[in-house]
């Protein structure tokens, strides 16, 4: 075989069109590490804040201290994450009225905590967003933005978070960011193989990538109950001209156009 024949062939594998399915998979394998790091974390926070409450006492942020050497190693172990921890719901500490128990990595690869004065008299309320009201809400994790993370990195990101409940309580998220452009570099060459437009939306609309020019990455896609969406079948949902497809396992969608009666 001469050398442009194994190039025409090694390009045409890099293009061969996916489907659907395989797509969808592909992408909650990439997401599911990074649950995977807000899962040990949640765990290691359950742990810590038990502790405290097996004691006879409210938790006080230095106990969160015991989480580091877990969240050091979540942002070596895991490429895509780029700052982790958990974040308090309000109240639940005995010392501050609020805390982010958050390490985050530098452009040079050192790891570092964000620091923020929550006990100021302008405190950050940050229980409206996304990343920390739906787990709150439903019980479930959950995949918020993109957006740009002003409170952390002021880079454009995904924030993926789970509830941290302990005796049934509600104590607050563990939680992971990335940004965008590594999301991006991870998923769009999936996209780009399936045979039309597609995007990836979270369970408010949110667009978190898309090959779809009417369809910007950040913009809402209306319409469609996308949380109904995540809870239903596998293969998925048809909405006006449109195959909405839970992606396997991660709280994500595909979308695209559904295909033609009689077509799987």
């Amino acid at each position: 075989m001469s050398s442009n024949t194994r190039l025409a062939n090694a390009g045409a594998a890099v293009l061969e069109v996916m489907t659907v399915a395989d797509v969808d998979a592909r992408v909650g394998d990439a997401l599911e590490g990074v649950f995977e790091a807000v899962g040990r974390t949640a765990a290691d926070t359950q742990a810590v804040l038990a502790s405290a409450m097996r004691d006879g006492r409210r938790p006080v942020s230095a106990d969160l201290a015991a989480l580091r050497p877990g969240l050091h190693t979540c942002l070596t172990q895991y490429d895509l994450v780029s700052g982790i921890g958990f974040v308090a719901t309000p109240g639940l500490l005995d010392d501050v009225p609020g805390w982010l128990e958050w390490w985050q990595t530098r452009a040079d690869g050192a790891v570092h905590p964000l620091l923020l004065d929550l006990d100021h008299s302008a405190y950050y309320d940050y229980t409206h967003w996304d990343w920390f009201s739906l787990p709150r809400d439903t019980g479930q994790r959950a995949v918020a933005g993109p957006y740009v993370d002003y409170l952390c990195s002021d880079e454009y990101s995904l924030t993926l978070a789970a509830p941290v409940t302990v005796e049934g309580r509600f104590t607050g998220v563990a939680a992971a960011d990335i940004y965008l452009r590594r999301f991006e570099a991870v998923v769009m060459p999936l996209l780009q193989r399936l045979p039309g437009p597609a995007r990836l939306v979270n369970a408010r609309g949110r667009v978190a990538s898309s090959t779809d020019p009417r369809h910007q990455v950040g913009s809402l896609t209306k319409g469609p109950d996308f949380a109904a969406v995540l809870n239903g079948p596998a293969d998925g949902a048809q909405h006006g001209g449109l195959h909405l497809r839970p992606c396997d396992g991660v709280p994500l969608i595909l979308v695209t156009a559904a295909p033609p009666a009689g077509r799987p």
